[in-house]
């Protein structure tokens, strides 16, 4: 085995950031004004037909004055224009003048950017979290699993292209026709991991080149949304099953935009006219497969997840698709299914052209029209027949409505709302309508409006959707922005006519909240009292208000975070944390994003840092069952650290900081144990050891790392992510990459030996058991071998001020060094014994991404003159193109970086190596 680092290249740091900086062109300023007007020539060009007339000629200018900067960028150059509107820049009649062109053109980039969606618009991945836990149920659940079929024929090269389009709707038409198993009594739980295991089939199965097999997973997983067997359950189903279909909508899309990168990929505003044929047949050949499917809710869900894929075929498919789809959805009987196809249809419109707002209040208001249906007998048999009442039935459309309404209110103008507003008046004042349509809607228009709003509220049906929730809405629109002052008693006394009357007190306390709220903002202190005893009259009883604590508390910890000044003031940190800690046990992930943090943040000690430990301290132990609170403590404590580092001078100050430093790294190998979540603490503790570091505090900071190291073994295999099982590789790949890249500035400890920080991880990552196939240990290694080359360098690529590192505890002695050399001769001996194995196991697609990377850690940092690294340099290059698996781009890259780095004097040996690297292709 060929030594590394004993030929490893002396690396000159400086030379090379040097080198990576942006070089300087001089610019010819003589005619040249970036405030000078652009002039477009239009030349119109008159050709003789008889031999040897002349042409003449006759041009004429305008100037068009345009920000030289974002045209550009715009894409509104004059030439992009002639391209955009298929003409050449020798134009012969052209029935628009180009200012007229350039106008127009600008004109429709304008209002598709103020159309975008911008950070003000809720996306769907904050709700679908709610919609899970919101949406349960205890009954048993049934799915059907495509189990694959036999009748699949080998087709001879020689077949015609008619025969492979009949197999392949054959292989469709297998799905309907019993290719499947039906798993009966599922609990919610086996559901959710069922369709999980449909999401990873998909994916496995477009990665093995199995286009029909993904095809039928997705069909399979659509028809689902067609049962409405367990309602209470669908509004969850529709959540897991659409998201299958966005991950094979995004298989899609990127497989035809790779197929359009040859020679140079699309931009991101290209049009139909840039694609070229082949991605084009290959999309119309997705969307023929689609238009095989004979259920009507499988074939439209398949096709909304692939409208994106439009673009490739025509510059109007969108708009076109998104009408035809629209009008589809009035073919599905069962309203509840209809309601949610629409809201999918809606959510994928808003993601690909949300400036189509004609599709969106289309469904809408195709959904006005069909809402009489939710009383039919169909609707009214199936509640029936499976015991569920009106008023629970009526929830289920909610987060549907909801989210339909938000696109189409989305920045939508005040007559929109005028337009909606009537159309409800002609349904009857639907609550749960007018519900989703004050909390859609912009506050001020909404505002406006309340009058009338109260007046369709005391006209709606109270049955299945109480007033006192469509009054709670309609507050919050109202703390948002105020009503007409002349309006605003009538309001108050109409809603709290109805907030007394709710016998709950929960109810009562939803309610009441968010009109005291707008009555202390309205009114005198005598309303202001008349409002607060009634709520003591009812939450006094049977100690009524002890269940709304955690509720009302938020408010005082809402209006604290919301100061423009911090406090220390002990006082209000006392009752705010007395606060917080009635909140402690009934709070969610939002709650602790929306109030804990924001809370911390607003207490600050200046530089009174034993005031700020020990409320750090205080707060640790109130919070002792909120991991995200302990976790946030820690980060301020290791802050605290690195501020007393910066701020204090001195003997006496010095003492102190050393002392808040200590006191900070006993909390926290006190509470870091204490995590649940493996990947907080091995985290913590690499940050409290970088932080420990940057003090000079080395004891510490060595008890960290060895922490971390040792707790290696523990780390799972699999970890929870949002309720899912994902592999806990990438994220352990990630933490020890990041660890190696601290070990450079570590100096080793004088009673353990040399580098014994980094043999101690090697060997965690030896004894660690991985994944099946997998080639992750293969990955740390080669990642451990930059690391090595970094440390047997006279001088280090970055430091940590007063702290010696091993470049001057060593000062490149040779034992050290050959050290280094020796581990290195051992990690390279496991890589390449690890890339015979892959070879005989033919994992030869893992093989030749191992053999490109250990080649590139070899180009980087190995001295290449030397005959024998050179050589295995160049094997390894020829085993990773060997099959034709590595990328050409990348290849064709690496190559013109070696060609360039062997311009300079030290690096010509390059040139002899790159006569012997050689591009080859899958055969």
């Amino acid at each position: 085995v060929c030594v590394l680092h004993r030929h490893s290249r002396a690396r000159k740091y400086e030379g090379e950031l040097q080198m990576c900086r942006l070089e300087v062109s001089a610019v010819d300023f003589s005619d040249y004004h970036p405030l000078k007007a652009i002039t477009v020539t239009d030349s119109k060009a008159r050709r003789g037909g008889r031999k040897g007339s002349t042409s003449s000629s006759s041009s004429s200018s305008s100037s068009v004055a345009l920000d030289p900067l974002s045209s550009m960028l715009d894409g509104t150059d004059p030439l992009s224009l002639f391209a955009a509107f298929g003409l050449s820049v020798n134009t012969h009649q052209t029935d628009l003048p180009m200012k007229h062109l350039l106008n127009m053109e600008l004109g429709r980039k304008r209002r598709e950017k103020e159309e975008e969606v911008g950070s003000d618009f809720e996306p769907w991945s904050s709700k679908r979290g709610e919609i899970l836990s919101r949406f349960t149920t205890t009954e048993k659940l049934s799915i059907n699993l495509f189990m694959g079929s036999d009748k699949s024929k080998a087709s001879s090269p020689s077949s015609a292209v008619s025969e492979k389009v009949r197999t392949r709707l054959e292989e469709l038409d297998d799905l309907e026709e019993g290719s499947q198993r039906e798993l009966l009594n599922l609990s919610q739980q086996d559901y959710v991991n069922r369709i999980e295991e449909l999401n990873q089939s998909l994916k496995e199965a477009w990665g093995s080149d199995q286009k029909v097999k993904a095809l039928k997973i997705v069909i399979q997983c659509s028809k689902l949304l067609s049962d409405t067997s367990v309602i209470q359950f669908y509004p969850s189903k529709f959540v897991l099953i659409t998201d299958i279909l966005d991950t094979f909508g995004g298989l899609v899309y990127d497989r035809i935009w790779s197929m359009c990168a040859d020679p140079h990929p699309l931009p991101e505003s290209f049009s139909a006219d840039d694609v070229n044929d082949t991605a084009k047949e290959t999309c119309l050949n997705w969307f023929f497969k689609i238009a095989s499917i004979r259920e009507l809710v499988p074939r439209l869900y398949v096709e909304a997840a692939l409208l994106k894929c439009n673009r490739f075929l025509t510059n109007s498919g969108i708009q076109e698709t998104l009408q035809r789809l629209t009008a589809m959805i009035r073919g599905i009987g069962d309203p509840l299914v209809a309601v949610y196809a629409r809201a999918y249809l809606c959510r994928v419109g808003m993601e690909v052209a949300p400036h189509l707002k004609d599709s969106l209040n289309k469904n809408f208001f195709d959904l006005l029209a069909s809402f009489r249906q939710i009383h039919g007998e169909s609707v009214q048999n199936q509640l029936s027949q499976q015991r569920v009442e009106i008023p629970i039935y009526l929830t289920l459309y909610s987060p549907a409505i909801h989210w339909i309404l938000q696109c189409v209110a989305y920045r939508a103008p005040e007559v929109l709302l005028t337009e909606t507003m009537d159309r409800c008046k002609k349904l009857g004042n639907n609550a749960l309508l007018l519900n989703s349509v004050m909390w859609a809607f912009r506050a001020e228009f909404v505002a406006m409006r309340a009058t009338d709003f109260i007046g369709m509220i005391k006209d709606c049906d109270e049955a299945g959707f109480p007033k006192h929730l469509l009054f709670a809405s309609l507050g919050r629109s109202l703390s948002c922005a105020d009503p007409p002052e002349s309006e605003r008693l009538s309001i108050l006394n109409e809603a709290w006519k109805v907030a007394t009357k709710v016998r709950s007190p929960r109810d009562y306390i939803n309610c009441a909240e968010i009109w005291v709220e707008f009555t202390c903002r309205h009114f005198t202190k005598r309303e202001v009292n008349t409002v607060l005893a009634d709520i003591i009259k009812h939450m006094t009883p049977d100690r009524a208000f002890e269940d709304a604590y955690p509720q009302v508390c938020k408010k005082p910890v809402h209006m604290m975070i919301h100061q423009q000044e911090a406090t220390r003031d002990p006082v209000i940190l006392n009752a705010l944390l007395h606060i917080c800690k009635t909140m402690h046990d009934s709070v969610n992930f939002t709650d602790l994003k929306k109030y804990f943090g924001p809370f911390f943040h607003q207490v600050s000690f200046g530089r009174d840092f034993e005031q700020q430990l020990s409320f750090c301290v205080e707060a640790r132990a109130t919070f002792c069952n909120l991991e995200p609170v302990i976790i946030h403590l820690i980060h301020t404590v290791n802050q605290l650290a690195m501020e007393t580092r910066c701020v204090m001078k001195g003997n006496h100050s010095r003492k102190t900081a050393s002392f808040v430093r200590v006191i900070s790294f006993c909390c926290l190998f006190i509470t870091i144990p204490s995590l649940t979540s493996i990947f907080s603490r091995l985290n913590l503790y690499l940050l409290s050891g970088q932080v420990a570091l940057a003090n000079q505090c080395l004891s510490q900071a060595d008890a960290f790392l060895k922490a971390a190291v040792s707790l290696l073994p523990e780390v799972p295999r699999t970890i929870s992510i949002e309720g899912k099982q994902r592999s806990s590789e990438p994220f352990l790949l990630d933490f020890i990459n990041n660890f190696l890249s601290t070990l450079l500035v570590v100096p080793d400890h004088p009673e353990q030996g040399v580098l014994y920080l980094v043999r101690g991880l090697l060997n965690m990552v030896q004894d660690y058991t991985w994944e099946d196939n997998s080639d992750a240990k293969i990955r740390v290694y080669i990642s451990a071998l930059p690391l090595l080359a970094a440390m047997s360098q006279e001088s280090y690529l970055y430091t940590i001020p007063k702290v010696d590192s091993n470049e001057t505890l060593y000062g490149g002695d040779p034992k050290f060094i050959a050290e280094i050399n020796k581990l290195c001769e051992t990690l390279i001996a496991q890589v390449l014994d690890h890339l015979k194995g892959l070879g005989r196991d033919e994992g030869v697609r893992r093989q030749s991404s191992l053999a490109f990377s250990l080649f590139g850690c070899l180009l980087a940092h190995g001295d290449l003159r030397n005959n024998k690294l050179n050589q295995l340099a160049v094997n390894l290059w020829n085993l990773s193109h060997k099959h034709g698996f590595c990328d050409t781009r990348t290849s064709v890259r690496t190559l013109e970086y070696i060609k360039h780095q062997a311009q300079q004097a030290d690096l010509s040996h390059l040139s002899d190596m790159t006569a012997r690297l050689s591009l080859q292709s899958r055969a």
